[in-house]
């Protein structure tokens, strides 16, 4: 038996193994149990965000179908942090650091007992990503199972989603709507267990998973509520058992740079989250392949934009599902040779036999490539001297791809939220958030209620934003972030004042501040950074050890090994 096939030998094995055997006996191990493969059931499953809440069943059912193949399924959850609760106030620095954590949480545990195999589920933005993380860098045969969207909800005789209801407090505060109706609305907006409906991050990141060969096709669209999700995951721990007993093929044969670009395009098609061009090169970085914003940026800008998907657009998941779910989005990429289809998927298949008979695109919520909505993709890095390493803007649903206005800065999201709701700020002015940085904040705040209250305002448009921070997938307008090098680490935004003129251009590709080279030397010289707050705790490791966004955001060097001993044989 190979190793890679049976790495739990190490506990279950050899005369100086009776303790380890005496405590997997007492959680119900026998003789039979003791000689068969182990595989790890995780999930993100609790009651802190309705992403992670319909996990446990899902997780259940991964159990019978490890069972069913002749495994022992062993069960254990780690962490979630709700960006819909966190965000707009000091919890969101907490978000993307819990990538990190949920990482390396699984490792710990796959790694410290030896599991043979794992079958990971996820719900909400960064533990799908986190999840993907861990599984190619512990490298053994692992499935990735997303717990799906929630459905939408109805309110004021139209459909209404959590998108809706954020960016209707800007209209609450523009005197546009009543308390009373944005009440109803937070009532009935999210009626079900599941992630946002949109093409926002968790949905970006689940078709991430399809195009990445780590989860299964057909998987991702498919509402949480929905029975099938249930025969879903039991075939998610069949097909682990699968991998086992055939050797592969293995996470890291599966995240390959071409399979890499594949889901860069499929982001791009899909005006997908701006988020994915942080966790992309995270996921990559596991198996040690080096893939930056600058490779993101050349698959976004070859890559056109065709499907109709909320923010940028009007369809939800559950309609992308009701079409044929993520094949439908990759044959269409794949029949307009946008995508490499000799990849492989989970089951061992390339990519181009898996959709062979994938539907053909509807025309309405995904379009043929020849019909496309767009040239280039709904997501496009802009690089300048405001931004060396790149940002990131969203361009699905925008009706101008050109901006430039007088800087009004903040230091914080804080201070800029406080003036937004207060109008304090000009139409064509170009708001600057900055230390919001990996390290600045740090963690990277995100600043959807900044963005869904200008947007509800109705100055979506007429204002541009500019931040080093990260923005939620469901944000849409003039919004540019991940702004590479950020403040604390001596980036150009850290010297702009209010009064200078900055140029956006998503048809050139470019950010500029009207500042000649000179200006920007002496800027930098007389630069004093602002006294960093004390940190304690997570967020002064997370400082200490975090790289530029530009990288992933990443926290070690990548590419794990691990020295598995062969057991005693007595």
């Amino acid at each position: 038996m190979s190793l890679h096939k049976h790495r739990s030998r190490m506990v279950t094995q050899g005369l100086s193994r009776a303790p380890h055997r005496a405590f997997l006996r007492a959680t119900g191990f026998d003789d039979d149990a003791l000689n068969k493969s182990i595989v790890g059931i995780v999930s993100t499953q609790g009651e802190n965000t309705p992403c992670s809440m319909g996990l446990a069943p899902q997780a259940d059912r991964a159990r019978l179908g490890v069972a069913a193949g002749g495994g022992v399924p062993v069960s254990f959850t780690t962490i979630s942090i709700s960006d819909g609760t966190s965000m707009n106030h000091a919890g969101m620095r907490m978000s993307l650091l819990s990538r990190e954590t949920i990482a390396d949480s699984v490792e710990l545990v796959v790694r410290g007992h030896a599991y043979d195999g794992l079958v990971a589920l996820a719900g909400c933005d960064k533990t799908l990503p986190a999840m993907m993380m861990a599984m190619v860098r512990l490298n053994v045969p692992a499935v990735f199972l997303y717990g799906g969207a929630t459905l939408p909800g109805h309110a004021l005789g139209q459909q209404a989603t959590i998108l809706d209801t954020i960016e209707a407090v800007g209209r609450v505060q523009d005197g546009k709507m009543s308390r009373a109706d944005l009440t109803l609305m937070e009532r009935s907006c999210i009626p079900s267990a599941g992630a946002c409906p949109g093409q926002f991050t968790a949905n970006t990141m689940a078709m991430v998973g399809e195009a990445l060969g780590l989860s299964m096709l057909g998987s991702a669209m498919l509402p949480n509520v929905y029975s099938e999700r249930l025969a879903i995951a039991q075939r998610a721990g069949e097909q682990v058992m699968r991998t086992l007993e055939q050797g592969g093929p293995l996470p890291r044969q599966l995240v390959t740079r071409a399979s890499i670009e594949n889901a860069c395009a499929a982001v791009a098609a899909t005006g997908g989250s701006t988020n994915a061009a942080l966790h992309i090169p995270a996921i990559a970085h596991e198996a040690g392949i080096r893939f930056t914003l600058d490779d993101v940026a050349e698959v976004f800008a070859r890559t056109p934009l065709i499907a109709d998907l909320q923010p940028g657009g009007r369809y939800l998941a559950r309609d992308l599902h009701e079409i044929g779910g993520v094949p439908v989005v990759l044959k269409a990429l794949l029949d307009g040779g946008f995508i490499d289809g000799t990849v492989l998927t989970l089951d061992g298949r390339t990519l181009s036999e898996a959709l062979a008979d994938a539907p053909e695109p509807d025309g309405k919520v995904v379009r043929g490539c020849a019909d496309a909505l767009h040239a280039s993709g709904g997501v496009t890095v802009l690089k300048g001297n405001l931004a060396p390493q790149g940002a990131l803007l969203k361009i699905a649903g925008l009706k101008s791809l050109t901006f430039s206005g007088p800087a009004r800065v903040f230091e914080t999201e804080d201070a800029c939220m406080k003036a937004v709701s207060q109008r304090g700020y000009q139409a064509g002015e170009v708001l600057v958030i900055r230390n919001e940085g990996p390290k600045g904040g740090p963690g990277m705040r995100e600043m959807l209620s900044v963005t869904a209250a200008l947007y509800g305002q109705g100055m979506g448009e007429r204002v541009a934003l500019l931040t080093d921070g990260r923005f939620s997938g469901a944000t849409r307008g003039m919004c540019i972030g991940y702004a590479s090098p950020e403040a604390a680490a001596g980036g150009p935004i850290g010297l702009i004042r209010d009064g200078d003129i900055i140029h956006i251009d998503a048809i050139k590709n470019t950010l500029e501040v009207d500042l000649s080279a000179t200006e920007l030397e002496a800027r930098r010289a007389a630069y004093i950074p602002p006294v960093p707050q004390r940190l304690a705790g997570a967020l002064e490791k997370y400082a200490l050890l975090v790289r530029s966004a530009h990288e992933g955001a990443v926290t070690h060097s990548g590419n794990v090994e691990w020295p598995y001993e062969t057991p005693e044989e007595e």
